[in-house]
């Protein structure tokens, strides 16, 4: 009885391991899934800034352009 309690528990124990390596595994997945995010949403608002930029200096050389197509005339 007492080797069939013993055999038990070293079950329960190895059962309790792999769960506790399961669990960490889940964890580190999900904080490589929330840094891949954030690094996404950073790329993105990057992108978007670089896009205004682009787009607000577009303007200003049409602008200076017509500007000065106006003082030649």
């Amino acid at each position: 009885m007492a080797q069939q309690t013993k055999a038990q528990r070293s079950a329960a124990a190895k059962k309790a391991a792999a769960t506790r390596k399961r669990r960490q595994a889940e964890q580190g997945g999900n904080e490589v899934r929330r840094a891949v995010r954030a690094t996404a949403r950073t790329a993105m608002s990057a992108a978007g800034a670089a896009g205004k930029t682009a787009r607000s200096a577009g303007k200003a050389a049409s602008t200076r352009a017509s500007a000065t197509r106006k003082k030649a005339r």
